[in-house]
């Protein structure tokens, strides 16, 4: 008996590769169904990056939603294809179904040029949550049971698995109308902290560089003295301005501070850890004012932002200091300065090639830390959350704005961050 139940995953194995070749070999041809070519204008950009970014918006621990338009899904839908090769995709919404079809140019290649994906989601009795109800690859229709099995068969036994589940276990309704969906989450603050671990890890081959040269840095660290953190940023945007053109000064920069938060957080918890990545056998705590944790809050900071929003990393760094107010250290505005001081950093740092370049050449004349972290030491700390409460009452307080605002403009006031 045990030996026929022993067949049993494989025989599944099968199937899905056979399901996945039969997708494969009806779904690619000559023909696109969908015309190519929409040309995405500066504006489409933006509107679509202020779609993608709306569900950031949410405080974490609280529930959200988000209202798309078909035109709103089309726009976000075909930026991000577009990203990553000359497709389109085309979404309509009929009788309470989300239908896509989308059409994707393929490598030189002896089956076609194209391949044609058609697939329908809808409430199915009363489920909150959308089900795919039909799938098509090119003239091959599939049961919608028998895809829906192979596609999750194939995302969960792959490394889109991780992505899937962090961008789909927030999700607790989606509502499909004939002119609307609406999205219904709830990311609670551990969900977004994996969300970070995962989208700044250290998986990118191209980061060797970045490692190699931070492994250089540390070689020649006197172990008398203190790391800064500047002796680790300045080196590392040298080789990033050394190595960047227009087209690729975002990313060198996005790989440069991942490396050193990988470093910089190999030892921190929760929040602020990340595998470790540098080659280098010592290992030195970094510092700023003296203190460890703020070049933690810091780079974790930059390194969220350069990799998803600031947004995120704002309500990320908030949120982490009010549970530190109910059961950890206590509340404090100077890790939060910290926080806001990288996600400002990460900001300038990855926004456009053009505040990418001024970044690595400001970087590139630096002194030490104070040029790019203003000092933080006067401002409240050690709160718990009963003296939190008695002296602020909530963040929406007009105390608590007031010292945020104080923060905000210690920023602004750094030439480092200036635009003009």
């Amino acid at each position: 008996m045990m030996k026929y139940l022993l067949r049993i995953p494989l025989y599944c194995l099968i199937a899905v590769l056979i399901v996945c070749l039969m997708s494969v070999f009806f779904g690619v041809g000559d023909k696109a169904d969908i015309e190519l070519g929409w040309a995405l204008s500066r504006d489409d950009m933006a509107r679509a990056k202020k779609i993608l970014h709306e569900g950031s918006k949410t405080r974490p621990e609280a529930i959200g939603t988000i209202e798309l338009s078909k035109e709103d899904l089309n726009l976000a839908a075909n930026y991000l294809l577009n990203r990553y090769s000359k497709s389109a995709v085309d979404i309509s919404l009929k009788k309470n179904q989300l239908k896509f079809t989308a059409t994707a140019t393929l490598p030189e290649n002896r089956l076609g040029k194209y391949v044609n994906i058609t697939l329908a989601l809808g409430n199915i009795d009363g489920n909150p949550l959308p089900t795919l109800t039909k799938f098509k690859a090119g003239k091959l229709l599939l049961p919608s049971n028998v895809a829906a099995f192979v596609i999750d068969y194939f995302i969960r036994h792959s490394s889109l698995n991780n992505y899937f589940l962090l961008a789909t276990r927030p999700i607790k309704a989606v509502s499909i109308a004939p002119d609307k969906i609406t999205i219904t989450y709830f990311s609670n603050l551990d969900t977004l902290i994996e969300a970070r671990n995962l989208l700044t890890g250290s998986d990118n081959t191209a980061l060797g560089v970045y490692r190699e040269k931070l492994a250089d840095i540390i070689a020649h660290h006197d172990p008398n003295w203190r790391l800064s953190l500047a002796e680790l940023l300045k080196p590392m945007f040298e080789l990033a301005y050394q190595r960047s053109t227009p087209a690729n000064a975002v990313e060198e920069n996005r790989m440069a501070i991942i490396a050193v938060n990988d470093y910089v957080n190999k030892d921190a918890k929760k929040l602020l850890s990340a595998p470790a990545s540098s080659k280098a056998e010592q290992h030195y705590a970094a510092f700023l004012y003296k203190r460890g944790d703020l070049a933690q809050h810091f780079i974790g900071s930059a390194a969220l932002t350069a990799s998803v929003s600031g947004q995120v990393s704002a309500a990320v760094g908030e949120e982490k200091e009010l549970r530190d107010a109910r059961v950890g250290s206590g509340f404090s505005f100077i890790d939060l300065a910290a926080d806001k001081a990288g996600t400002r950093f990460g900001e300038m740092a990855t926004a456009s090639p053009e505040t990418a370049r001024k970044i690595q050449e400001a970087m590139l004349v630096i002194k030490d830390y104070s040029d790019f972290m203003p000092d933080p030491r006067d401002l409240p700390e050690h709160m718990n959350e009963a003296e939190f409460k008695r002296r602020y009452g909530s963040t929406g307080s007009a105390a608590y704005q007031q010292v945020l605002q104080q923060i905000d403009e210690r920023i602004a006031a750094m030439p480092i961050y200036r635009q003009d």
